[in-house]
């Protein structure tokens, strides 16, 4: 299994990219704001199946990969690497806007909102290439199971960006009111954010292969 060090930097990850702007906070955060707290839950539940569903088949796909393809790992690191300065790039660029902005919805039953959850989840590139270019960086296949070691970085991502979205979406409607007359703490976020991002691209970069 990874050891702590690695665990903690997987997480660290994770919770930066859930904290960076993407099509799953935009619309819980949307939906939260037009129809309430519930609506926004309710979403967040169909967002974790499209998680769940992109964790299970890259769990399978990697340790398939990892074992079969010569270089794999090496492409799979530099992929990621981009990906985080992309990530970075987005959160820090000028003119960016934030997913508190108000935006109007149509009010949904719980059946719709469930299901357009899950189809922001599976459209979301950013979990994509979490889960296909990231996750990759923080196995050893010497440590044990591949896939066991997928499967538990796969719910440590799920548990950190249900939680972390799940208080955005309880809280959505004060944030964007404190957001909105306190620009400067949107702009530190924006930049601590795209910080953070960018020196792990660097790191994982640079790291040897294990």
């Amino acid at each position: 299994m990874p050891d702590t060090a690695q665990l903690a930097a997987f997480a660290l990850i994770c919770l930066g990219m859930v904290l960076t702007p993407g099509p799953n906070m935009i619309y819980l955060i949307s939906r939260s704001i037009a129809q309430g707290r519930m609506a926004g839950l309710i979403s967040l539940a169909g967002v974790a199946l499209g998680f769940v569903v992109y964790m299970l088949s890259a769990a399978f796909g990697i340790t398939a990969l990892l074992f079969a393809v010569p270089y794999a790992y090496d492409a799979l690191r530099i992929g990621g690497a981009l990906y985080l300065l992309w990530l970075a790039w987005q959160a820090v660029r000028p003119g960016g806007t934030s997913p508190f902005q108000l935006r109007n919805l149509p009010f949904d039953r719980p059946r719709k909102l469930f299901g357009m959850g899950f189809l922001t989840s599976l459209l979301n590139p950013k979990i994509a290439m979490l889960y296909l270019a990231l996750l990759p960086q923080f196995i050893d296949p010497a440590a044990g199971s591949v896939l066991a070691q997928s499967v538990l970085l796969g719910a440590m991502q799920i548990a950190i960006s249900l939680s972390v979205n799940a208080m955005i979406a309880m809280a959505a409607g004060s944030i964007a009111l404190f957001l909105r007359t306190r620009p400067f703490w949107s702009l530190v976020q924006r930049w601590l954010m795209g910080t953070v991002l960018a020196g792990f691209a660097v790191r994982m970069a640079l790291d040897a292969r294990r």
